[in-house]
């Protein structure tokens, strides 16, 4: 997650700094490094902004699921986390995702796939300002 991708969501949840920090589990001087660059923000900061997000009220549009997106075929799916805890809208959230035919071994992985996908994407898009 590139620093100003922490401010656009924090700024789009409408929320502070302190409350920020309280929602992501870190202190404050956590959130205000990540948001100047003095720090890289962690993959569990990352999940947890991105979960923040998906759940606010900004993103409560009908979503498609994952399996609808990739039009996964039944064996695929039957194999798939986020099918077998119908999670279709949450699928870049949960680890061992079948995507593109495979799992991810780490979260950068996954992350570099899902920015792209139909499912996140249009989230992370929404609202964001240039620069």
């Amino acid at each position: 997650m590139e620093t100003g991708e922490l401010v656009d969501i924090r700024k789009r949840l409408k929320k502070t700094q302190k409350q920020m920090a309280e929602l992501l589990g870190v202190s404050i001087k956590a959130v205000h490094s990540y948001e100047q660059g003095w720090r890289k923000i962690p993959a569990h900061v990352e999940r947890q902004a991105f979960f923040l997000l998906s759940r606010s009220r900004e993103a409560g549009r009908n979503l498609k699921t994952c399996w609808t997106v990739k039009k996964c075929p039944s064996e695929i799916k039957e194999k798939c986390p986020a099918w077998e805890f119908r999670s279709g809208t949450l699928c870049w959230f949960i680890n061992g995702t079948i995507c593109e035919g495979t799992a991810h071994s780490t979260w950068k992985e996954k992350m570099k796939v899902c920015r792209e996908c139909e499912v996140l994407a249009p989230l992370l898009s929404n609202g964001r300002t240039a620069g």
